[in-house]
């Protein structure tokens, strides 16, 4: 139920990166960026939702990742894992699934009706929480679940996601001033190292794209 035996972090980064790019979650276009939640544009765009229709590559990820989280966090380090809505809460069930814990999901906002909750599930005064999901950029999205979190009663000082960006710099001290460590499976330079050695795209295209990962910032400015 609970994996303890896995690759070593650098490993399992580039398998990860391989099943990403496998299943086709991963997209590229310098010449038409897409649009990020924050408004900004970007050449890469990474589907980690797509991942729950793939049994196998979710399964391993599944596996990858309580086993990073118990090898960084510890191995009873945690009494409830919670999803954030949405894309969270697929992940959270399979995770709670493998470690052994009550699951619970985290609402964007009270629902408008009945409790007006934002936990569903029942997490209690004092249990220490994992909050889950799919991928982080900056990680500003964390605090608010996190915050809804703490507001129970419980503790939240751990987050885990398969995908990290891994190009803000902010992103690790944004969590840590919060209270919160970040786990995750791999980044936009792993996918980047995998896409090159698989030659997955054309060499202008992960050219352009390296261009962004070095300076996402810079890259962003000049394109308004």
């Amino acid at each position: 139920m609970i994996p303890s035996s896995y690759p070593p972090k650098d490993e399992i980064a580039r398998l990860t990166a391989r099943m990403l790019l496998e299943i086709e979650a991963v997209h590229f276009n310098a010449e038409k960026p897409f649009t990020l939640a924050s408004g900004l544009p970007s050449p890469t765009y990474i589907d980690c939702r797509k991942l729950i229709s793939f049994p196998r590559i979710r399964s391993t990820l599944m596996d990858f990742l309580a086993v990073t989280v118990l090898r960084e966090a510890g191995f009873e380090a945690f009494d409830n894992i919670a999803g954030g809505e949405t894309a969270g809460i697929p992940f959270a069930a399979l995770m709670a699934e493998r470690m052994a814990l009550p699951m619970t999901y985290v609402r964007k906002k009270p629902k408008g009706y009945g409790r007006g909750a934002r936990i569903e599930g029942a997490m209690s005064d004092g249990q220490r929480v994992l909050l889950v999901e799919d991928l982080t950029t900056d990680g500003g999205s964390k605090l608010s679940f996190v915050d809804a979190i703490r507001d129970t009663g419980a503790t939240c000082a751990h987050t885990a996601v398969i995908f990290y960006y891994g190009i803000f710099p902010e992103t690790v001290k944004t969590l840590g001033d919060h209270g919160v460590a970040l786990h995750y499976l791999c980044t936009w330079a792993d996918v980047l190292a995998e896409a090159r050695a698989q030659g997955s795209f054309a060499p202008a295209t992960l050219d352009a794209v390296e261009e962004f990962l070095t300076d996402p910032r810079a890259w962003q400015a000049a394109r308004g």
